[in-house]
């Protein structure tokens, strides 16, 4: 995956006893490159908050291939992949140096205050490049 990426630093509170990243700290760092790639897009996601906008995660799937370990230094990937009326699915992947550490897919819902969906702004839609369609 050669798209956006956050470099990011493990720290000892991502990991567990073992030492290595405890599962569900992944999950943070695929929210905060999604966050970082938005803003590089220029998109504030907390404005669209602001204004009755919001983008809840309503699908995850994750494939754990390697681990991370505290002291680490890795690259959180995101590609859109496809984007509906109201949701947008993303390709992430984590790498450490050359090595796939996890691969997942998140799907976001495009939805109201009332947690209603919503279309996906025409201003948001059309700075996502997805590829093969």
């Amino acid at each position: 995956m050669n798209d956006f990426y956050l470099e990011k630093t493990i720290y000892y509170h991502d990991t567990d006893a073992g030492g290595v990243v405890y599962y569900g700290a992944y999950l943070k760092h695929f929210e905060e490159a999604r966050t970082e790639y938005f803003r590089s897009l220029g998109i504030n996601l907390a404005e669209y908050a602001k204004n009755g906008i919001i983008f809840p995660v309503v699908h995850l799937e994750i494939d754990y291939k390697s681990p991370a370990r505290y002291g680490d230094k890795i690259r959180v990937f995101i590609r859109p992949e496809k984007i509906g009326r109201a949701s947008l699915e993303f390709a992430q992947e984590i790498k450490k140096d050359d090595t796939t550490l996890v691969i997942g897919k998140v799907v976001w819902a495009c939805v109201n205050k009332d947690l209603n969906p919503v279309r996906i702004p025409e201003n948001i839609r059309s700075k996502l490049e997805i590829s093969g369609g």
